[in-house]
């Protein structure tokens, strides 16, 4: 089962490339995309993944505007064993130049969702912290991922109209390992303890340089991956922090935040950064914790779906409602910035006072 890449040494087993080094059934490798206004008034997010050993390869578009509806694209197809086939109906990922430039097209098509986006890095990739956690004996994630920030030019249409894209903030993130995606694994045994999961996850955006931080947490609030950098604007190298730290408060009654703070500890002290947040975005437009669309679940052959929803009429305690990412404004005390907070809290949190699945502080 040969393809294109196999023409290029960049082998780590005795395979073909498209086999992966691991028969778990849930190894997968996604790119993903953000991108906002710097006025925080519009986002969007972008993903396409393939699951090897499902079979499958899928992919989503969404939009959402202040005041507005979120419109999503979702579509699905029986996987290539080509790798470089990044195409699923009338959606496309084109890698222009490796870490440098992409294009994102979603030609016309039923659901009303169409656009033509090209991506241009600014910065180097940050390669975070490898991402491994545990349920007993078994890894249910381990992977590695890494964040580019850039900018986006090109136009959006959703079925409120067309959007021109002008120089808007935009966040690479390629991932790629083994992570819960598709239809659920026998439950066997029941599970002991606590299950649950934080995750945050803050890439802003400064006049001259880039920073970027991550948690996992268990229900403690004991940090399971924890990582942070600062980074310059153009191809210079990151800076990674000695220790971060976070602190959130939630909107009574939700798992959303009213307001959040991170400390970026160094040499020269501590960096403490402020979040008001702006515009809120809902992943599960991407397929997370979408109860029919969620990511590698077999659709058939080739299925492509639309919907849209109005973000201010739903249940922010469902819970294909709590992951959200939310566009932030952000102050340091000096300086000023402009990013994204990405937060979700299913199961226990202690630190919040959460002690059920899904119930609000």
């Amino acid at each position: 089962m040969l393809n294109l890449f196999d023409d290029y040494p960049i082998h780590q087993t005795p395979e073909p490339i498209a086999h992966p080094a691991t028969s778990d059934r849930n190894v997968y490798d996604r790119t993903w995309f953000n991108g906002f206004t710097p006025d925080g008034t519009a986002y969007f997010g972008i993903g396409i993944a393939v699951y090897p050993h499902r079979r499958v390869l899928d992919c989503a578009f969404s939009v959402v505007t202040a005041g507005g509806a979120q419109h999503s694209f979702f579509a699905s197809r029986l996987a290539p064993a080509e790798r470089t086939e990044m195409q699923v109906g009338p959606f496309r990922l084109e890698v222009l130049e490796p870490m440098r430039r992409a294009r994102v097209v979603l030609d016309d098509n039923p659901t009303g969702i169409a656009c033509d986006l090209t991506f241009m890095a600014a910065t180097s990739p940050l390669e975070e912290a490898r991402q491994v956690l545990w349920e007993g004996p078994r890894k249910v994630m381990d992977a590695t991922r890494f964040a580019q920030f850039g900018a986006w030019s090109g136009s959006l249409t959703t079925p409120d109209g067309t959007t021109p894209v002008v120089d808007w903030c935009g966040i690479k993130d390629r991932s790629w390992g083994i992570r819960a995606v598709g239809e659920p694994d026998p439950p066997g045994a029941p599970r002991s303890g606590n299950p649950g999961i934080f995750f945050l996850w803050a890439p802003l955006f400064w006049d001259d340089h880039v920073t970027h931080a991550l948690w996992f947490d268990d229900v403690t609030g004991r940090h399971l991956v924890s990582d942070a950098f600062t980074a310059p604007l153009g191809d210079g190298r990151p800076v990674r922090a000695a220790r971060a730290e976070h602190r959130v408060r939630y909107t009574p009654g939700t798992r959303l935040a009213a307001s959040a703070e991170i400390d970026l500890h160094d040499a020269d002290g501590v960096r403490t950064i402020a979040f008001e947040p702006l515009l809120r975005f809902h992943m599960k437009g991407l397929g997370y914790l979408h109860p029919t669309w969620a990511h590698g679940g077999w659709q058939g052959e080739l299925a492509i779906h639309g919907e849209s929803f109005d973000p201010a009429a739903i249940d922010l305690l469902a819970r294909e409602n709590i992951h959200v990412q939310q566009v932030c404004r952000v102050s340091d005390g000096t300086r000023t910035g402009i990013g994204v907070l990405e937060q979700v809290v299913l199961g226990p949190y202690f630190p919040a006072g959460l002690q059920g699945a899904t119930d609000g502080a």
